[in-house]
């Protein structure tokens, strides 16, 4: 598959889960940062158009109309016709983007969409070497608050991610400790906890508005990163 192939149906439908655009979609780093850049847009659109309604918004609706006069109906079934419109647009709208979301991201832990995203992402992310930097690295987390003022391993990956129903910070390092993998997600969880499955553990760390995320090799000890990162995390204000 060509990239404007890639590009055309990857646009048309970022769900689109068939053999041939997944193996394009992780044929280069260009088209991955593509689908993640898709999948962080769709996040931002569905935040903004969560509006809370109000509870007597009907009640308001009919109030408003039962003390119209008659005289003008042609404008009132235009207004109704707007109305009707705006509220289909929106309702397509939501419909378009909400396949994004991971549907078990309200009833998961954090640990277990850390360890559903890291099984998704291994076929593309342990194959690259990007040599990223801590400036680049930091580039990548200012929208998220914090700064490193170190790295405990040298980084191969480093990117926004979909995180369940937020974005988050994804970042694989190799370390003397082993090769792990670093979330940092805008949902401050309440304590430390381990999480694990056949292949994998991990520890989440609560920082200040965020969770910290490690996860190595079953059987590896990733506390030694955990605390070497949140040492060398620091916020501007």
């Amino acid at each position: 598959m060509d990239d404007l192939e890639f590009r055309r149906r990857i646009l048309a439908d970022p769900n689109d889960n068939s053999p041939d655009l997944s193996a394009a979609r992780n044929e280069s780093i260009v088209n991955r940062k593509l689908y993640d850049e898709l999948l962080q847009l769709d996040a931002q659109l569905e935040k903004a158009m969560k509006v809370d309604v109000p509870d007597d918004l009907a009640d308001r609706i009919l109030f408003h109309q039962s003390g119209q006069p008659n005289e003008k109906p042609k404008s009132n079934r235009f207004h109704m016709a707007i109305a009707a419109s705006v509220a289909l647009a929106v309702g397509i709208m939501i419909g378009q983007f909400n396949h994004f979301t991971l549907p078990s991201a309200q009833a998961a832990s954090i640990g277990q969409i850390a360890l559903q995203h890291i099984h998704t992402e291994a076929p593309f992310v342990n194959t690259v070497d990007e040599s990223v930097s801590l400036q680049q690295v930091n580039a990548k987390l200012l929208p998220f608050g914090p700064s490193l003022s170190d790295l405990p391993g040298h980084v191969t990956y480093v990117n926004h991610c979909g995180f369940g129903d937020k974005n988050a910070l994804h970042m694989v390092m190799d370390t003397p400790q082993g090769r792990v993998t670093v979330f940092i997600v805008p949902e401050e969880s309440k304590t430390m906890t381990a999480f694990n499955d056949k292949q994998m553990n991990g520890i989440v760390m609560p920082i200040k508005n965020a969770s910290l995320i490690v996860v190595g090799e079953k059987g590896q000890d990733v506390m030694p990163i955990i605390k070497s990162i949140e040492s060398d995390l620091y916020w501007q204000i």
